[in-house]
């Protein structure tokens, strides 16, 4: 284990179509995972992120299952290589579901079930059209958070997503995000765009969700990470498993920290981060999070030789 490496998993919005295909092309163990996961959700799941329809795979209940197992094959694709075991792990939103089987939590069949409920039951808590999320982009934290308070007027809507300095996510009842991104652009913000997305997470909204999703969680088998864990709720390592099952229902409707949990890493020594998924969204973002910070990626075999011969 080194103690400079990190390992991040992505979450939605990494998602497209043929992702893999090149590197699962001349590894079958990403053939075997995908198969695997498929026989617990009960269709092709390789199929779907290969030939589509990308409809189909743009849906939550589907993209959520497609981005885990395809960053989960990428993990034991490294392991069974040699590459190094990381120090930390961490995911930005489903990708702490990818961090916690990757750090032994549990399995990847009962993950990619969970998911796939998880998936359900958010799409079920706000009506399509009902929700929505934008993208803010050249603004700071507390502007993006008073111009979200002054356009609530009763609904809600919240700043969801720290990605990155200058980049938050908001989410809330479409019709206040809409205020919410004139109230962004009053104030100077140098995008202020909606997002191609079905569910408004990480906001009050997904409440009801949580919930429900919680006899899901409970009744899984957990054991307690391998890999020290750091959590979207909390931006902290979070070891027992009472309080990482919490946070993680919490992480439905709560803010993904995620400036702060790369900010955390750096505290503990932590000098290369390989984002472990399809694409390479968190990378970019993780750079300038922490000025410094070495990222790498495994999205194709060129990318993944790179990080294996410079993590060697």
């Amino acid at each position: 284990m080194s103690a400079s490496v990190a390992f991040v998993f992505p979450g939605q919005g990494s998602q497209s179509l043929g992702m893999l295909a090149e590197i699962g092309a001349q590894q079958p163990l990403i053939g075997k995972t995908f198969a695997e996961a498929s026989e617990a959700l009960g269709y092709d799941l390789w199929a779907l992120t290969q030939q589509g329809p990308e409809t189909s795979l743009n849906q939550t209940d589907k993209t959520q299952p497609a981005i885990l197992t395809a960053s989960i094959a990428l993990w034991r694709l490294w392991l069974e290589q040699g590459g190094r075991r990381p120090a930390y792990v961490a995911g930005h939103s489903l990708g702490e579901y990818s961090a916690l089987v990757a750090a032994d939590c549990l399995s990847l069949v009962d993950a990619v079930k969970l998911v796939e409920r998880r998936g359900q039951l958010m799409q079920e808590a706000v009506p399509a059209g009902e929700g929505g999320m934008a993208a803010i982009l050249g603004l700071d934290d507390a502007d993006v958070l008073a111009a979200c308070a002054e356009a609530a007027q009763g609904q809600v809507v919240s700043a969801v997503n720290f990605n990155a300095p200058g980049q938050v996510v908001i989410a809330g009842a479409a019709a206040a995000v809409e205020r919410a991104i004139e109230a962004c652009k009053a104030r100077g913000a140098k995008r202020a765009m909606p997002l191609p997305v079905s569910v408004p997470s990480h906001c009050d909204l997904m409440r009801p969700a949580a919930e429900r999703f919680a006899d899901a969680v409970r009744a899984i088998a957990w054991q307690a990470p391998s890999i020290p864990l750091v959590q979207n709720v909390s931006a902290a390592v979070v070891a027992d498993l009472e309080t990482l099952q919490r946070d993680l229902l919490a992480q439905l409707y709560s803010p993904v920290r995620w400036v702060e949990s790369m900010v955390a890493l750096a505290g503990q020594g932590v000098t290369d981060v390989v984002e472990c998924g399809p694409g390479k969204v968190l990378s970019g973002l993780n750079k300038r999070c922490v000025k410094g910070l070495n990222a790498y990626n495994l999205d194709t075999p060129e990318a993944f030789t790179g990080a294996r011969e410079a993590l060697a």
